[in-house]
C-alpha cells in the first residue's frame, strides 16, 4: 500500500514525499513512489500513532465491554497503544485478574492494549509482582500510600527486572478528607480540599527511593509545578526519574470547577491558575517528559451527582490528537515533533520500546491527520464538550 502527497511529521521534523507499506512495516520513503493500491493523502500528515500509559476504563470496572469500549476510542483519536492503569475492580493485581484481562484483549485488532499491574493489594501488601511480569504485565503501578518497607520491596522488584515503576503520588491522610484543590476556588464552593502537599511530598520520598536503589520512575499524571521542579532537579543529578502531566491540567485550572461542575472533578484535582500558566512555562523548557489524556470515563448516573460523592474522571481519548494539537501545537506552546516526542517516542521508552520516528523499516502504526479539518466534541462528559477542535483524524494503520 502507498500512501501519497503526505506530510511526514515525527520527532525528526517535518517533510513531505509518499510512504509504501508491506506486511505492517515501512518499505520505502520517497517521491513519485508507485503501488497497485495508493491512498492519496492530498497533503495530510503522517503521524506515528499516539502511545498514552495512562488510561481507565469506565467506571474503573474490568470487563472484555469497557476495554472494548476503549481500544474503539483510541483509534478515533490516533492513539494506537494504550496502557491500562491498573487500580481497576478488581485490581490487576493477581494472576487470575490478568489472565481476565488479557482475554479481554486477546481478539482486538488495531489499537495496541497493555497492562500494568498494581503492586499493591487491597490491604496494601505486596502482590505478585514477579508472577504477573513473567506473565504479561508491562510494568508495575503504585501509590505512594504504600508504606516505606513496602516501597522498599517494589523497588527491589524494579530494580531486579531493571523496569520503569510507574508511581502516583499521594497521601492517603490528604485525599480522604477532599475532593479538589485546597485553594481560592475549593473555599468559595465551601468544598473540602486537599493540599498541594499531599502530592510533593511523596515525589520527595521516592526521588530518594530511586537515588538509592538507582531504578527508574515515572511520577503519573504530576499536578503541580514544585513537583515537577523536583523531578528536573534530581535528573540533572543523576536520578532516573521523569514526569507525567496530563493535557487537562496544562490548559485547564481550578476554576473549571466553578458552578460544581463534576467533569473538573479530576484525580489529581486541577490546579490553581496560576499553576496551571506554571506548567505551561515548564512544558515549553522541557521539563515535562511525558503527556497523557488521563482517560478516566464514568457513566452519566456517577456523575450527575453532588459534586463531593461525584466519580473522579473525564472522558478525552476519542479526541485525543485533535486535543493535543489544538492546544499545545496550533496555540503555538510547542512544536508537533515535540508533542510526538512527550506523546510517543517518551510513552514507549517508559515501556522499553521504541517509537516516534517514520523511517524504512520501522512497524507501520500511523495516522492520517488532516489538520485543515474540524473535530466536534460531542460529550457530556468532556471538558471540551461542544468545542470545535482544529485537525480531524482521517485514518489509522
Amino acid at each position: 500500500m502507498l500512501i501519497a502527497n503526505v506530510k511526514i511529521c515525527d520527532v525528526d521534523g517535518e517533510r513531505a514525499g509518499d510512504v509504501r507499506i508491506e506486511n505492517g512495516k515501512i518499505v520505502e520513503i520517497g517521491t513519485g513512489l508507485s503501488d497497485t493500491e495508493v491512498l492519496d493523502a492530498k497533503g495530510a500528515c503522517l503521524l506515528p500513532s499516539l502511545v498514552d500509559t495512562n488510561i481507565r476504563v469506565q467506571d474503573s470496572v474490568l470487563n472484555a465491554k469497557n476495554i472494548k469500549a476503549l481500544w474503539n476510542e483510541a483509534l478515533l483519536g490516533g492513539v494506537g497503544h494504550i496502557v491500562l492503569n491498573a487500580d481497576t475492580n478488581p485490581a490487576i493485581d493477581n494472576a487470575v485478574v490478568l489472565e481476565f484481562a488479557q482475554n479481554g484483549i486477546s481478539s482486538l485488532k488495531g489499537a495496541k492494549v497493555d497492562l500494568m499491574l498494581n503492586a499493591l493489594k487491597d490491604d496494601l501488601t505486596l502482590s505478585d509482582i514477579a508472577i504477573l511480569l513473567k506473565r504479561g504485565a508491562v510494568a508495575p503501578y503504585m501509590s505512594t500510600i504504600a508504606k516505606n518497607d513496602v516501597a522498599i520491596k517494589v523497588a527491589e522488584y524494579v530494580k531486579m527486572y531493571g523496569i520503569t515503576l510507574y508511581c502516583k503520588p499521594e497521601d492517603n491522610s490528604l485525599i480522604s478528607s477532599g475532593v479538589m484543590l485546597d485553594g481560592d476556588v475549593s473555599s468559595k464552593l465551601g468544598i473540602a480540599g486537599i493540599s498541594y502537599l499531599s502530592e510533593v511530598l511523596h515525589v520527595s520520598r521516592m526521588i530518594e527511593i530511586a537515588r538509592h536503589f538507582q531504578i527508574k520512575i515515572l511520577f503519573k499524571s504530576i499536578a503541580s509545578p514544585r513537583s515537577v521542579e523536583l523531578i528536573n532537579k534530581a535528573k540533572k543529578e543523576g536520578v532516573g526519574v521523569s514526569c507525567e502531566v496530563s493535557i487537562h491540567h496544562l490548559v485547564n485550572s481550578d476554576e473549571a470547577c466553578e458552578g460544581f461542575n463534576t467533569v473538573a472533578k479530576l484525580d489529581p484535582p486541577l490546579s490553581c491558575y496560576e499553576d496551571m500558566q506554571e506548567l505551561q512555562k515548564m512544558l515549553q523548557e522541557g521539563k515535562i517528559d511525558l503527556l497523557t489524556t488521563l482517560h478516566q470515563p464514568s457513566s452519566p448516573v456517577n456523575k450527575e451527582v453532588a459534586f463531593y460523592d461525584a466519580a473522579y474522571g473525564c472522558s478525552a481519548l476519542n479526541v485525543a490528537l485533535p486535543l493535543y494539537y489544538t492546544k499545545l501545537v496550533k496555540s503555538g506552546l510547542i512544536s508537533m515533533s515535540e508533542l510526538l516526542r512527550l506523546t510517543v517516542q517518551n510513552s514507549a521508552k517508559s515501556m522499553g520500546k521504541t517509537a516516534g520516528k517514520i523511517a524504512v523499516g520501522e512497524d507501520a502504526k500511523l495516522v492520517l491527520f488532516d489538520m485543515e479539518g474540524i473535530t466536534e466534541v460531542n460529550d457530556a462528559l468532556s471538558l471540551y464538550n461542544k468545542e470545535n477542535l482544529s485537525g480531524k483524524v482521517v485514518k489509522t494503520f
